[in-house]
């Protein structure tokens, strides 16, 4: 019998409410810069992380799964506090967006440390991906309470 978790993943996102469903996803994935790449002449924005598996900690696995996210119609990009260096890790807490002229808005990429990057994009369209390989996690992502 096949493990239904260890299926790829592969999602769309096309309004807020879909992107809401990929941040859940890629809650705790984790990243580092040089896995980042703008290309603004095909107006898209892409990285590659190592997501943390939350449907296989619902039962009892602790595994990491290699997956990419990009976003089309991107018109801007900009980050803030992402530490210099191509080796900096980035630990991804949520991807939300914020309409400015429906359907064009921000989408934000919101990092521990308060780092972030926005997005300018014409309207939502984006891509979630499992890419293959999954492997142990050291440990299950834990986030203190706020209060």
């Amino acid at each position: 019998m096949s493990d239904p978790v260890a299926e790829p993943l592969r999602l769309i996102a096309l309004d807020a409410d879909d992107l809401s469903v990929i941040s859940a996803h890629l809650q705790d994935a984790v990243l580092k810069r040089g896995d980042i790449a703008y290309l603004p002449a095909e107006k898209r924005f892409a990285l590659a992380l190592r997501r943390f598996d939350w449907e296989g900690a619902t039962q009892g696995q602790k595994r990491r799964r290699l997956s990419a996210l990009h976003f089309e119609r991107v018109t801007a990009a900009r980050s803030t506090k992402i530490a210099a260096g191509e080796g900096a890790v980035l630990s991804l807490l949520a991807v939300t967006f914020t309409e400015s002229d429906g359907p064009a808005g921000q989408v934000t990429l919101h990092f521990s440390d308060g780092a972030a990057i926005r997005l300018d994009v014409e309207c939502i369209e984006a891509q979630m991906k499992d890419l293959g390989p999954i492997w142990e996690a050291v440990a299950t992502p834990a986030h203190p309470d706020a209060g």
